[in-house]
């Protein structure tokens, strides 16, 4: 990894230690706050909500700073919610700060994703930015495993507490480490929001929000699926958080190379179409120990494959917009976000278990495979139509000076 991908990269480990942890203290934290589990998956749903809110806003108000000033204003921002959700002293107070704090995510995202690509080599653009998406995955290795234990054995309190010391470190990093990149081109918020006037960028939006709503159906309510349905014990939740975090690790260095090596389109489909497979699997390996252990860590792999060639895709798509459209993707795995943690909890409520999200998943993640495959159809129009443009050009060419 290059040295200046490493401040992106430890606060993607921050910013997915505050998002996937509350899976891991959920049931901690509506017992501390005397609410029931499906009501605290509430606070999951908030902290996403101010990720959808955050992302454009944020970069639209920021957009003509640098993007070194930009990503050190959103990491003083996370570290300040974070410490505030600390604090929380009941439920409501702790809905606004969990969507306080996720307001930053997107938009931190968003533009280290256009940094990373900026600092990579040409050709090795996803690679670039699975680094980054690689602080988040091993924060589901130690970052989430650790604040789970933390959480289960002291108090979550202190596991926010951790988050924020998190926050200032990757304050520190960039300021050391990050190079300073010149603004391209003046951001203006009205000519960007130009983006939203084409069909890609909401197909995309689509594709994520939909179809990783089948990863957080699963990972929303993975605790108790785990103590109530396959009876670990809760001490155990920790060791296998870090089992789905090697998973998503393992998956998100995979699809970099790979969304580098096809086209991107390609492997987003491929892995919404695995990860149907994955959670329907889940389901059926729910009461089963050793099987639902190698299907946590084969569909944490599958399900973290998204995150580069959707970046990429839409960073593409962006036609100088890129900050915007980058945090906008952001902004669409946090709809998914609480997409599914809201769907997965409905059939819980209605008394079919803890193990029926995962059909709701998978309807979800098919949803979005479909909507990749119309995608991928409309891209292969287009190219076909611009070889047509080139070939008639070449041939009235060659007449003219046959003539």
């Amino acid at each position: 990894m290059k040295k200046s991908l490493l401040p992106l990269a430890i606060g993607g480990f921050g910013i997915g230690m505050t998002e996937f942890v509350m899976m891991g203290v959920l049931p901690d934290i509506a017992n501390t706050l005397q609410i029931s589990i499906p009501v605290a998956g509430h606070l999951i749903a908030s902290y996403a909500l101010g990720v959808v809110l955050g992302a454009p806003l944020l970069v639209g108000i920021a957009g003509n700073y640098p993007p070194k000033k930009i990503l050190l204003g959103l990491m003083a921002m996370f570290t300040v919610f974070n410490i505030l959700s600390s604090f929380a002293p009941n439920y409501e107070i702790m809905m606004v700060t969990r969507l306080l704090s996720g307001l930053p995510h997107g938009a931190f995202f968003g533009v280290g994703a256009v940094v990373a690509s900026r600092l990579a080599g040409k050709g090795k653009e996803a690679q670039a930015i699975s680094m980054m998406f690689a602080g988040l995955t091993v924060a589901n290795i130690i970052g989430v495993p650790l604040g789970t234990y933390i959480g289960h054995t002291m108090s979550w309190r202190i596991t926010f507490v951790i988050i924020a010391g998190v926050g200032l470190i990757t304050m520190v990093c960039i300021q050391k480490l990050l190079p300073v990149m010149p603004v391209v081109g003046e951001s203006n918020l009205r000519k960007d929001m130009k983006l939203f006037t084409k069909v890609e960028p909401w197909l995309i939006l689509g594709i994520t929000a939909i179809g990783t709503g089948g990863l957080f159906a699963w990972f929303s309510y993975i605790a108790p699926l785990l103590t109530e349905v396959a009876h670990f014990g809760s001490d155990q939740i920790t060791w296998i958080l870090v089992l789905a975090g090697l998973g998503m690790a393992v998956g998100n260095l995979i699809a970099g190379r790979m969304a580098d090596f096809i086209s991107p389109i390609k492997a987003t489909a491929l892995f919404l179409l695995l990860m149907v497979v994955c959670l329907v699997g889940v389901y059926f390996a729910a009461p089963f120990k050793i099987p639902l252990l190698i299907m946590t860590f084969i569909t944490g792999a599958v399900a973290f494959s998204l995150g580069a060639p959707i970046q990429i895709l839409m960073i593409r798509a962006a036609n100088g917009s890129e900050m915007l459209a980058s945090s906008v993707s952001q902004a669409g795995f946090n709809i998914g976000n609480a997409l599914g943690a809201y769907l997965g909890g409905l059939p819980i409520i209605a008394g079919l278990g803890y193990a029926s999200p995962e059909w709701v998943g998978a309807l979800l993640a098919f949803i979005g495979f479909m909507l990749a495959v119309v995608m991928y159809f409309r891209q292969k129009k287009v190219v076909n139509l611009n070889k047509e443009v080139v070939n008639e050009d070449v041939l009235s060419y060659e007449l003219v000076h046959e003539n």
